[in-house]
């Protein structure tokens, strides 16, 4: 956490739009859950609702790590200092599959 992010275009800033709509539409499943739990919905359906939300953001985050890849690690190694970039996403993997 301690280390410092890096400013200026990302590797997602081509498809920011795309991404935006996505965490929008997770958002909004998020609202839904609650309108579930307010209006008192079975529980075995508002879990069903909550791995549907949980598969969307985990999509958005694959979505991401794979722009890193692509963007960010690649520019790294041609610039011939890959190493922190790729232990840089080996973290986020793992943070993303101990979630």
């Amino acid at each position: 956490m301690g280390e410092a992010t890096p400013t200026g275009p990302h590797g997602y800033s081509a498809d920011k739009q795309a991404l935006l709509a996505r965490l929008r539409r997770v958002e909004g499943q998020i609202r839904g859950l609650q309108r579930m739990v307010d209006d008192d919905t079975y529980c075995i359906d508002v879990l069903t609702q909550i791995s549907a939300a949980t598969k969307a953001l985990q999509a958005v985050a694959v979505g991401l790590l794979e722009e890193h890849l692509r963007h960010c690690v690649v520019q790294a190694a041609a610039e011939g200092n890959a190493d922190a970039k790729v232990k840089e996403a080996t973290a986020a993997i793992a943070r993303l599959v101990r979630s």
